[in-house]
């Protein structure tokens, strides 16, 4: 198996493509970490994937965020991947209609969380010349119209930058620092923006490939840059969206 031994840590991964994540990487070997803040969904998701424990904790939190990382040190001795995945989609308004307070959830969740996250697991990281893959998304990549692309679109472009950042910056310790942009994935965080027929068909229409994206599909290219079939690669940026971001 190709993570055989390896101690992996993901964000937000109770559900979507956290969820999914943990089961490929579970399933190629690895003993799997899941945090969020819903303990139902957290110990649900534990019992779907084999090699898992859930730990609760915001990543708005960072003392919360310090106790997941200790929690698996304690439980496992080592972290060898981190995946932060864990944000937040917000309402869909325009510029001048968002308040402080949302702007300011949307970077600490989408941003800010995902530092916290990769300060803690950086140190274990440096002794295991572990992987970090970051969830942005395409709109990350490119200007979207009417969706409060400004706070959501900011933070995902952000983190994709700090990906290079932190790629470069720990490339002497070789930890390799990757980030995936998927499009729009069927998840729970979706659903309230598929509703009707006439919405599906809309966003499968947005995607050059003719249909939304799969957790399964964005897990599977986690996976790729976890493992070593990945060892070379640092600093990489991958669109998996069904080629909507080439619009």
């Amino acid at each position: 198996m190709k993570l055989s031994g390896k101690i992996a840590l993901i964000t937000g991964g109770s559900r979507g493509i956290g969820l999914a994540t943990a089961k490929i990487l579970s399933e190629n070997g690895a003993k799997v970490v899941i945090t969020g803040k819903n303990k139902e969904r957290l110990e649900k998701a534990t019992l779907e994937i084999s090699n898992s424990i859930g730990v609760m904790g915001d990543i708005r939190n960072t003392q919360d965020v310090k106790n997941v990382v200790s929690k698996t040190i304690e439980k496992y001795g080592r972290i060898d991947i981190l995946v932060n995945n864990a944000g937040v989609f917000p309402k869909i308004k325009q510029l001048h209609e968002i308040k402080d307070e949302e702007w300011n959830e949307i970077l600490d969740v989408n941003l800010t969380g995902q530092f916290r996250f990769t300060r803690e697991v950086i140190p274990y990281l440096q002794k295991t010349s572990g992987s970090i893959i970051n969830i942005s998304s395409d709109a990350g990549l490119k200007a979207y119209q009417g969706f409060n692309a400004d706070a959501y679109s900011a933070s995902k472009a952000a983190l994709i930058v700090l990906t290079k950042c932190w790629a470069l910056e720990y490339s002497k310790d070789r930890i390799r620092v990757n980030c995936i942009c998927p499009g729009v994935v069927d998840t729970d965080m979706t659903k309230p923006f598929l509703k009707t027929q006439k919405d599906k068909e809309f966003m499968n229409n947005e995607h050059p490939i003719g249909r939304i994206g799969q957790p399964e599909e964005v897990a599977k290219a986690i996976m790729y840059f976890a493992s070593d079939d990945a060892s070379w690669i640092t600093g990489a940026v991958l669109a998996v969206d069904g080629g909507e971001s080439l619009k």
